[in-house]
């Protein structure tokens, strides 16, 4: 740490001994070395931030941290996954991404690993412990040097999201598709992903736009409110523009989601492209979407590091059976028009799922994890994983609904179907399309 620089007031803190009893902490930096201080903190921590701290090792004793359930390292600069971490006893959630790794020793995988980020690195290899992991729920991969998984994984029962985008894998495992907890997996921009999808949208001059205000941003963009003028004399239109950062994702690259949002082409149930903006001042990329109302809002907040893998609902939400039917026929006809086009969407959730708040008309969203299909019984394969995601949802919905149980048993059905183990027995989205339009045209007459 250079003389001059300022000391981190969380760190005088603990210094100090004003931190006792902590069990979530977070430290700035920069640091020359881990802080033994910390260890003062070993009987209530459980959780540890110490991204963009500088750090490039953690100490032989770091197992003293014997409550640690989450570490974040990220922006650190460490070549080899620290094999201190296997000796954190509790340790479910690693996050490391853009630290420069190229080696993960099996010993730092703890027991009870449940979520692993390791994007953006320069991995080439993943140990067979891997596989050994029984609670592993959350893989995140992209932006590696990988070309296979280890065959240990194909055991792994309990392996729900998987991002393996921005890699070097000419074949992905035949395996993954069976796996049976799998509902979000990404893939683009491998050599496996093969060809693109031709997109059908028409190029969009930044002359003709007006951009105003901020409405929202992501890891891979900026979402802006504009006024399009398609031709000159023509009457403004009100639109969407996302700009794109052009940095890697925890999905994958934002090039292929600007690709794959092209290639999903207009649908009433989708948030897909209106056309590609050029000429960008900037040399920026965009795309132009359509406008949602103001007053539409996001289903659910996304996964947090208890849930792991599952969306955080608002607790008083309450849905009739009318409205969840909408919003779930709403989210399955989007996937079935995106499966149908040759693509997976690959984030098939309700925080990707934006409704009206009160009849259920509602749009899919976000196209960063979203994939090329292969064609034939693989892509087939692919759709029945993403056919896993919608039943999820589904459930949770039902979760939410007000009418009485027994109304919702074939519903239940349904999404036991959906979400079961034998991925060759559950029905494809047009399929679920089908089945789910035979109950809205009882509960939703004007359907």
């Amino acid at each position: 740490m250079s003389a001059n620089a300022p000391i981190d007031p969380t760190l005088l803190a603990l210094r100090r001994g004003d931190l006792a009893g902590t069990r979530a902490l977070r430290l700035t930096g920069p640091l020359d070395a881990f802080p033994d201080e910390v260890f003062g903190l070993a009987e209530t921590l459980e959780r540890l931030d110490l991204s963009g701290c500088g750090l490039t090792a953690l100490p032989d004793g770091f197992g003293r941290l014997r409550r640690l359930k989450v570490l974040f390292c990220s922006g650190n600069r460490f070549d080899r996954l620290p094999p201190v971490l296997g000796d954190c006893p509790e340790l479910a959630q690693i996050g490391f991404r853009g630290t420069g790794l190229r080696e993960v020793p099996g010993e730092a995988l703890p027991m009870r690993l449940r979520w692993l980020t390791l994007t953006d690195n320069r991995i080439t290899h993943l140990p067979d412990a891997l596989g050994a992991r029984p609670q592993l729920q959350k893989l995140m991969l992209a932006g590696n040097a990988l070309d296979a998984l280890p065959a240990t994984l194909e055991g792994a029962p309990n392996l729900e999201l998987l991002r393996l985008s921005a890699n070097a894998f000419a074949t992905l495992p035949a395996w993954l598709a069976h796996l049976p907890r799998l509902a979000w997996i990404a893939w683009a921009g491998n050599p496996a992903e093969g060809g693109t999808v031709q997109a059908r949208v028409p190029d969009v001059p930044w002359s003709r736009l007006d951009p105003g205000a901020l409405l929202g941003e992501g890891a891979s963009g900026r979402i802006v409110a504009a006024t399009w003028r398609a031709e000159e004399g023509e009457p403004a239109r009100p639109v969407a523009v996302k700009l794109f950062k052009g940095a890697m994702t925890s999905d994958g690259l934002p090039e292929r989601e600007m690709a794959a949002c092209l290639a999903a082409g207009q649908h009433p149930n989708l948030t897909g492209a209106l056309g590609q903006i050029v000429d960008h001042p900037d040399g920026a990329q965009g795309l132009l979407m359509p406008l949602l109302p103001a007053d539409w809002r996001v289903l659910a907040g996304p996964p947090s590091l208890e849930s792991c893998s599952r969306d955080v609902y608002d607790p008083a939400l309450r849905l009739p059976l009318a409205a969840a039917l909408r919003i779930t026929l709403s989210v399955a006809r989007g996937a079935a028009h995106l499966h149908a086009r040759g693509l997976l969407h690959g984030d098939l959730y309700a925080h990707n799922t934006i409704w009206d708040g009160t009849a259920g008309t509602a749009v899919l969203s976000d196209f960063g994890a979203a994939s090329l299909l292969p064609p034939g019984p693989a892509g087939a394969a692919w759709q029945r994983i993403e056919t896993r995601a919608w039943g999820l949802l589904l459930g949770e919905l039902l979760d939410c609904c007000t009418s009485d149980p027994a109304t919702l048993a074939e519903l239940r059905d349904l999404e036991r179907a959906c979400i079961q183990a034998d991925i060759r027995a559950r029905p494809l989205m047009a399929e679920v399309v089908q089945a789910l339009s035979a109950h809205i045209g009882e509960a939703c007459p004007d359907e």
